[in-house]
């Protein structure tokens, strides 16, 4: 039987080379270093059919005598550990690279990538020694199963909110617009307060994200819920509240099952995309809704009078509401401004691990 070299080809890292062989079916494998060469040899059907294989190489750098392979109906694996942790400039002592060996590019790095990985290993190695040094918490099975409940039923109530609107559209047309607050209110009411929960739980340390922008999300939709359209019947007939509402909800029905799977450590992929991604442009239109329904509210605070505070006779009549409002507007921008950099980052940092990762 003629003896033929099969194709390499090669990986490394500063600890490790990585070879594969191209020959399936591989048995009586004959491999070892000697004297910083590697000696292959064996039998298996490779680019010119069944025949028996051999090659050998001479490596750069000193390298230990101790090898790991694994042979696989395609393929034979070797690993070879370096002597020192260091990046070689070639694979083989001699320059001209061989003819049978290739760059094995499904595990190639480059030096910086290379030093990225290796620092992410070092990382998440410390990280599982911190871990274990910290001694586990006996009610983390009770906080996930309440954070569980309570997205579970955040999610509910918004998915009502969101169909029901959506079939009101489809039935009734742009007639749907002006009873929203009507046949929503209730339940928004419900879920908006329930809500607050949301800023409670980082401050109980019972989720890691920050209670600023918790605080300012639910303070923002309350106020607007509840002073500006909830306290004026005036405002509650109006399209803006169906915009508002539909946008909020629109949200949130990506949001909370996207926190449901994460307390049992489950993800959905493209549930994630959407958590991560819709906000981009739902976000700041909720935010303009909120707006334009601020904006229409004003001249009905200085008609009513409602909520403004009387002066004494030397200084006025009445110090308007409406100018708590045009103060509240730039607030809002301003907080807008906050939680969408905010929620940027999050998304940046969540597929920047995720494609390093992949690579």
């Amino acid at each position: 039987m003629q003896t033929l070299t099969p194709a390499v080809f090669w990986a490394q890292r500063h600890g490790e080379i990585y070879l594969r062989v191209e020959i399936s079916d591989a048995k009586s494998l004959d491999i070892s270093v000697q004297e910083n060469i590697l000696h292959f040899r064996g039998q298996g059907h490779g680019a010119k059919g069944e025949n028996e294989y051999e090659f050998s190489l001479e490596f750069l750098r000193p390298v230990k005598p101790e090898i790991k392979h694994k042979s696989t109906q395609r393929q034979v694996n070797i690993t070879v550990r370096k002597q020192e942790h260091c990046w070689w400039d070639r694979l083989t002592m001699q320059e001209k690279k061989p003819l049978f060996l290739a760059p094995d590019f499904d595990r190639w790095l480059d030096e910086s990538d290379a030093e990225m990985e290796l620092k992410e290993k070092e990382e998440k190695i410390n990280k599982l020694s911190i871990e274990s040094r910290i001694p586990k918490d006996p009610y983390l099975g009770l906080k996930k199963g309440y954070l569980f409940m309570y997205n579970l039923v955040q999610f509910l109530g918004f998915s009502w909110i969101f169909v029901n609107m959506t079939v009101r559209l489809f039935i009734l047309g742009q007639d749907s617009f002006y009873d929203t607050f009507h046949t929503i209110a209730d339940v928004m009411y419900f879920c908006q307060m329930l809500a607050v929960i949301e800023v409670i739980n980082p401050a109980l340390g019972l989720v890691k994200t920050g209670m600023m922008p918790a605080f300012i999300q639910v303070t923002g939709r309350n106020f607007i819920l509840f002073v500006i359209i909830g306290s004026l019947e005036e405002m509650q007939n109006k399209p803006v509240v169906f915009f508002v509402f539909y946008l909020w909800s629109a949200i949130e029905i990506f949001r909370y099952p996207f926190y449901m799977l994460a307390c049992i450590d489950t993800e959905w992929k493209t549930l994630t995309w959407l958590r991560y991604t819709i906000w981009m442009p739902l976000y700041p239109l909720g935010v303009l809704a909120e707006a334009v329904a601020v904006i229409q509210s004003i001249p009905i605070f200085d008609e009513s009078k409602f909520l403004s505070i009387r002066l004494p006779e030397a200084m006025g009549s009445f110090l308007s509401f409406s100018y708590v409002l045009q103060l509240y507007l730039l607030l809002m921008f301003l907080g807008l401004f906050f939680n969408f950099r905010h929620l940027y980052k999050l998304r940046r940092r969540k597929f920047r691990t995720k494609k390093r990762k992949a690579n």
